[in-house]
């Protein structure tokens, strides 16, 4: 692969998508960077990793770029005594925040980086602990005793003050801190304090057989739960060299796709309920919950938690299931029909949504918005179109976009991928496919990486996998799991600026971020 004139000696995986990986030096990190940036590629991920257990000159940094042949993951040997690299930010602006966690979480550091302040550590932690680093949590036994505090950047000006809201908040909701600097209701600045719920998933995985490590997995963001299940189950085949069977394949995408309606579904609620519309509210949760229900009785979960399994998936459908989920996917079609048309047509709920939360497509490149969140901003970015694995390589899937960024574009996305979904989903249901549920994978017994790249509701969920032969029952040397809300939440600190503070809730929700998948 020639990247900014490089040619890179890369080692394609035996992953569905195409995904390579190659060792660079110090001197072309960053060349290679802006060289992936000037041609358009991006950055997906960022992470660091201490290769060798209990040995010196081990850590490893590592990035994972989008580039037009696929995901390019690139690994920088820190050697013996460097514990940093160079700074991605000024290229990448969304690499600002996994930099820090990197810090955070095995002390490599960005030379440079303008902002060095900690992200995942709260000040909690055992003094100079770095949680990924082998043997970390035996050798730093004592907890730091005092929590420091956050620099937050303040606004001055005359009529300047500040709002604080979180971490815990008035709903049932995720711990998150927002800082708002603003003048009467207007919004001058947000700035977010993150990492309440860093619960050492990570650390985790190296910590579990991995045939079973699969649950775990699909508990990183409970929403996404299939989707993270599906990624991790694809790095481990992916590196056992193991292919699941069409039947399996199409009963993931199936999975994966009432995973993206259910969601849709109650966002478009939730997004009515924060612009005074109650009945929006009552209505989508009611579709939501039918779905669930069904997803109970075919899947034997509501959100289809423990179906993707290494191999394939853990259960089957037979043809009485898949002619009720047929017939629902054609009520639940008419009635967000119908309610769509409530939606555009109300004039309340549109002088909420319209120019609320801006994102133009300008900033939303710059900033290296993804997903969902991208889309409505004029980023034509969707795996399932990109780079088309099985069963979608089949699919012929529908791309929605809409170029304004604002709230009433992300809803409109919301209603677009409903609509493609169910007919996906339809689709699937009609042409199964033939073969096992699930396959059998034969472990390596020498070192090996796998990589798993899926398409959730919210953006693309990555996995990489380290896989130390040598490890028996733990051979998992490192397993690093990527949310997209680590591209978007930075954005969100741009999307409110200008409005005012009750705007904040709609325009969060139209977001939608995880902080489960983002602290980890």
């Amino acid at each position: 692969m020639r990247i900014a004139g490089f040619s890179l000696d890369c080692e394609r995986l035996p992953a569905p998508l195409p995904i390579w990986r190659a060792t660079v030096r110090a001197e072309t990190w960053r060349v290679l960077a802006r060289g992936v940036s000037e041609q358009g590629g991006r950055l997906l991920a960022l992470w660091a990793s201490d290769c060798t257990r209990g040995a010196a000159g081990s850590l490893v940094v590592s990035s994972a770029y989008v580039v037009r042949e696929g995901l390019l993951w690139l690994d920088l040997p820190l050697g013996e005594r460097r514990s940093s690299y160079p700074d991605l930010a000024p290229i990448f602006p969304c690499a600002a925040r996994m930099q820090r966690a990197a810090a955070d979480l095995l002390g490599v550091t960005a030379d440079g980086a303008a902002d060095q302040r900690p992200w995942l550590n709260h000040g909690a932690w055992p003094a100079g602990c770095f949680p990924l680093c082998h043997g970390a949590l035996e050798k730093n036994s004592e907890v730091a005793r005092e929590v420091s505090d956050y620099a937050f950047v303040r606004v001055e000006g005359d009529g300047v003050h500040e709002i604080p809201v979180g971490p815990v908040h008035a709903g049932i909701i995720e711990p998150g801190h927002f800082r708002f600097s603003v003048v009467g209701e207007k919004v001058l600045r947000l700035e977010q304090r993150l990492g309440y719920k860093h619960k050492g998933i990570e650390q985790r995985f190296t910590e579990l057989p991995p045939l079973e490590a699969y649950r775990l997995a699909g508990r990183v963001s409970g929403d996404s739960t299939v989707a993270y299940a599906w990624a991790w189950c694809m790095a481990l085949e992916s590196l056992a060299g193991c292919q699941v069977s069409e039947r399996a394949a199409s009963l993931r995408a199936l999975l994966l796709e009432r995973e993206r309606v259910a969601n849709h579904l109650g966002d478009l609620g939730a997004l009515g309920n924060d612009a005074a519309f109650a009945f929006g509210l009552a209505q989508f949760s009611r579709l939501r919950e039918d779905w669930l229900r069904l997803a109970r009785e075919a899947f034997g979960h509501r959100l289809m938690m423990d179906c993707i399994v290494p191999g394939g998936v853990a259960m089957d459908i037979d043809q009485a299931t898949s002619d009720r989920l047929a017939r629902q996917c054609d009520l639940i079609e008419r009635e967000v029909q119908a309610l769509r048309q409530v939606y555009d047509e109300h004039a309340g709920l549109q002088d909420r949504f319209m120019t609320t939360g801006r994102v133009p497509p300008e900033l939303a490149a710059r900033l290296g918005l993804t997903g969902l969140a991208g889309r409505a901003s004029g980023r034509a970015a969707d795996l399932r179109c990109d780079q088309p694995w099985p069963p979608y390589d089949r699919l012929a899937v529908k791309m929605s976009t809409q170029g304004n960024g604002d709230v009433a574009a992300r809803v409109a996305v919301r209603f677009d991928e409903i609509q493609e979904s169910l007919r996906l989903l339809r689709l699937l249901l009609s042409q199964l496919g033939e073969g096992e549920t699930r396959s059998a994978l034969r472990l390596p017994a020498k070192a090996a990486c796998g990589a798993g790249w899926v398409e959730g509701w919210r953006g693309e969920v990555f996995v990489a996998l380290l896989w130390d032969g040598e490890g028996g029952a733990n051979a998992i040397r490192r397993c690093h799991v990527h949310d997209p809300s680590w591209q978007n939440w930075p954005v969100l600190e741009h999307a409110v600026i200008g409005n005012i503070v009750p705007d904040f809730p709609l325009i969060n929700k139209s977001f939608n971020l995880s902080y489960a998948g983002h602290d980890l």
